[in-house]
This record gives C-alpha cells, structure tokens and sequence, in this order.
C-alpha cells in the first residue's frame, strides 16, 4: 500500500462554478459599482463581549466547517468560479466598533451597517461594544453574489445558532414524465409576473420622498411568532401573509404620518428554490416574486347578503381585508407547481436572462420595497453570551422606500427596516407594524367570539 508523502503540498480544492444568479449580482456591480450590494444580519448577545483577538480566533475556527467562505471570484466576467484564497486572512474579515459610552451606540450600530469591505473581501464581521458593560452584538454583512438569506441563515447557525431552523418548503423530486408540463408552467409564471411589471397607465409608483444621503438605518420590532401563527391559522394563510398583511398596514398608516404619499407599493419577494441537496452556505439560488402589497384598499362593494362571520368582509380599512388580498396571491405561490416551477427556473435560466430578470425587478420603477423572511434558528450562543434578538438586514436598493426584513428566532418573530437616513419618520414603521398584528389579532378575536 502507497503511504502517502506529509510534506506533499495538498491538493487544492475544485472551484465551484459561479450559479447563474451569482453571476447577475457580479455583472450588476460591475455596471454600477456606486451601488451597495450588501446584505446581512445583526446578532445582540447578552453578556461581556469578548476581545477583538477572541472573535477573531473564534470566527477563523467556526470557518473550519464553512470552507467556501474563504473562496474568491476568479475567471472574469465570461467564467467566473469560486476557488480558495490562497490570501485569506481573518484579520481583514473581522472589526470591531467600540461606542462612546450608552449614548453612542446608535453611532456605533451605524458605522459598522456604513462600513465599507476590506479590499478583495466578500463578507465582513464587526463587533459592536461599549455602550454597556454586560451587552454587544455581532454584525455579519455580506456581498449579495456571495449569499442569499438562506445561505446567510446557515451562516448564521454555524457560527452562533442552536438547534433547527423551522423547515421550509422544498418540491419534491421531479418526474421526466413531467417535464412538458414543468416547462410550460415556467414560461407561464416568468410571463405573468413580467406582465405586471410593465406600466399600467394612471397607476403612479411610490416616490422617493428625498433625495438619499447613502447611510442607512435600522429600526426593530417585535411580536410573539405564535401571534402571527394564530391569525395564519385562523384564515389558511401562513404567518408571512400576515406580515405582509401588517407590513400593508402599517406603509398606510406611515403614509399619512409621513405625508409621503402611497398611490402604489409593490414588495419584491425573494424566495428560496435550492433543491434538498443544496443546503450550503455559499452561493444564490433564490428568485425574486414581485407582490403589489394593499396599501390603499378599494372602496368595497356593499354586500348583497349579510357576510359570514370570520370572513374579514368588512366596509372600510379592514386588516382582514388586507390578509385576504394577500392571501388571494401567495395561496398560489405555496403550491406545488408554483414552487417547482420557481426551482426550476433558478436552476435552468440562462445568464442573461436571469440578470435581465433580476434588473428588472430591482428596478425602482418596478418594485418599491425589498421585503423578506427567514427562520433563523432556536437559540444561539457565543461561549457564555446568549443570543437575545437577531435583525435582518435587507438589501436596500436605491430607490426602494427600504427595505424590511422578518426573521423568526426563539418565541419572536423579529421585523427589522433598513432604510436610508433621509427617510422621513422610518423610525415609527416597527411601532406601526406591531400595531398593525394587534389590529388583525383583534379582528380574529372579534370574528370568532360566540355571538
């Protein structure tokens, strides 16, 4: 039997081709290199935050089981692949921000979402610390041809989380014998959304309400996640229905406060389409579903027969209403046709009708908020500090409103807003959204209650 040779160098890893989705992010930042096309997640740890030296130390042995994060782009724009930085340093990944004192940490927070990459990285880490003795949090951005959400929350399990994430929907294995059908299901679902991104005359777009200053900022709310289930539960929806029902709510009461005026406000969706065996934490295999969200209800129809009780069929700015115009869309995207059809398309488009697709979408003339979710994990850890409370961070194209992210970790379901600092009073839309899902579990209560 050979023996093989210790001082031999080692053989190097095979590079992973650059997905088609990948691709579209890297040619976007080419075509405009002044746009931010990061996102990422803030962890709030409870307990004293460990020394710059420590969380580097930490993070470089966490990337043991997370090989791709020390790969590079090479081949150009034509071939592009993902092979091992042979240059791969954590020093130039990880940093840290330290407040000035309690009042400082807003600044804190800020500088480390603002900071750019070090040069020839993809992703970043910064520990936030300062404000409180016993305190911090840990900010992982990343840039958007590297990861999707789902490739982030595996991340984010590797270096922090315990226990499972809540499952997700995957197709099942598709049968040949189905293959016309898939197709022509493809081709129909691409159309139909591409059709209703084109203008439709007198349906004006949200405007940007001014001109942005290129810092962003994050606001946090809360609610039970067994709050959203309950009013899922109780109308056949699932609980992002009912945030986007709420999210409805709350741009409609924001609108008026705000005076920034909501003739029209389309969400862009991003939904996860990796097959069973692609559970890595490299990569984008997600397609992007644009939703036009019931801002500004239509005036409802007086009804010829007394409703059903439950069924949310009310006269005037009913949160039910908003559900059911939500739910009347979604219901079809959580099919299982829908759903193998939407994997399919990620894993068969061509370059260049994926990155059309996705400019097209991210345009601000189509959509005007990026909103997405994602479970997270049941706890988390960093040695003896515990997780408290995760906030997504979404990507925030220029001229979307902003961006929001829902992220279920533990009993909370935690919604974060990511938005330009000129955005007039953005700091009320988490306080608006909770009091959006009370307003729908209120109704839920009122529609249920024995007569």
């Amino acid at each position: 039997m050979p023996v093989s040779d210790p001082s031999a160098r080692p053989v190097p890893l095979p590079g992973r081709r650059a997905h088609a989705v990948d691709r579209a992010f890297l040619g976007m930042e080419r075509r405009h290199p002044d746009v931010r096309w990061d996102a990422g997640g803030v962890a709030y740890l409870s307990g004293p935050p460990p020394s710059l030296a420590d969380l580097r130390a930490y993070v470089g042995f966490r990337l043991g089981g997370l090989p791709l994060l020390t790969s590079r782009v090479e081949g150009g724009a034509r071939r592009p692949r993902w092979l091992p930085d042979p240059d791969f340093t954590v020093d130039r990944h990880v940093h840290e921000v330290v407040a000035d004192g309690p009042a400082g940490w807003d600044a804190a927070l800020h500088t480390a979402l603002d900071a750019p990459f070090a040069p020839g990285t993809y992703w970043g880490v910064w520990l936030i610390h300062g404000h409180v003795p016993d305190e911090y949090a840990v900010c992982y951005r990343f840039h958007h041809a590297c990861q999707d959400g789902s490739a982030a929350a595996l991340t984010f399990r590797a270096m922090l989380g315990e226990g499972e994430p809540s499952a997700r929907p995957v197709p099942k294995k598709g049968r040949l014998t189905g293959l016309p059908r898939r197709v022509g299901t493809a081709v129909g679902l691409t159309a139909m959304f591409l059709a209703g991104s084109l203008p439709v005359r007198g349906h004006r777009r949200a405007a940007a309400p001014v001109a942005p200053t290129g810092e962003r900022r994050l606001w946090r709310g809360r609610v039970p996640a067994d709050a959203l289930r309950r009013i899922a539960a109780a109308h056949g929806g699932s609980a992002h229905d009912v945030h986007l029902a709420a999210l409805a709510g709350a741009l409609s009461a924001w609108s008026a406060r705000s005076g920034v005026p909501l003739p029209r406000v389309r969400a862009l969706l991003p939904v996860d389409a990796r097959r069973p065996n692609e559970e890595q934490t490299w990569g984008n295999r997600c397609f992007a579903l644009p939703l036009e969200l019931p801002v500004q209800l239509p005036a409802q129809r007086p009804a010829r027969t007394a409703p059903e009780r439950g069924t949310g069929s009310r006269d005037g700015d009913s949160p039910l209403r908003r559900l059911e115009n939500v739910m009347a869309t979604t219901r079809r995207l959580r099919g299982e046709a829908w759903r193998q059809a939407i994997q399919d398309l990620v894993r068969y488009m061509p370059d260049r009708p994926t990155e059309w697709y996705l400019r097209r979408m991210l345009s601000p003339r189509v959509t005007d908020v990026m909103a997405t979710s994602m479970p997270i994990a049941d706890k988390g850890s960093l040695g003896d500090s515990r997780v408290t409370g995760v906030a997504l961070l979404p990507l925030l194209v220029p001229g979307h409103l902003f961006g929001v992210g829902l992220s279920y970790f533990g009993e909370w379901a935690e919604t974060s807003f990511v938005a330009d600092r000129a955005l007039p009073h953005g700091e009320l839309l988490p306080e608006l959204w909770e009091q959006a899902v009370r307003e729908l579990e209120g109704e839920v209560e009122a529609s249920s209650a024995p007569e």
